[in-house]
């Protein structure tokens, strides 16, 4: 019976020894799919990073573009009123040339 007691007690340490086997083979299985998602997460995370810049340059390019128009709009309305100031000026001094010429004719007689 002692012969049939240290044949189970092996069969038992055989199924162990396999059970350990297993065991590794698992936790080298697990280590390796480990590093595939760690590759894995941190290629789409540089897929994200760009798609993210991208999308932050057009939108920059928006703004600055919008930014510009408004700009050139401000300042074609200030150029215009600029214009229009120069204008009345020159007309008001077109129109009292002849009095100032007079006037300055007359302070020089009397000087």
């Amino acid at each position: 019976m002692s012969s049939m007691a240290e044949s189970k007690v092996t069969g038992i340490i055989k199924s162990l020894n396999a059970l350990e086997d297993d065991l590794d083979s698992l936790n080298g299985k697990v280590a390796d799919m480990k590093k595939q998602l760690a590759v894995k997460t941190q290629t789409e995370i540089d897929v994200l990073l760009e798609k993210t810049q991208e999308m932050a340059t057009k939108e920059a390019e928006v703004i600055i573009n919008a930014s510009k128009e408004k700009a050139t709009a401000e300042s074609a309305k200030i150029t215009q009123e600029g214009e229009t100031k120069l204008s009345e000026i020159q007309s008001k001094i077109d129109a009292n040339f002849d009095e100032a010429v007079k006037h300055v004719v007359s302070t020089v007689l009397k000087a």
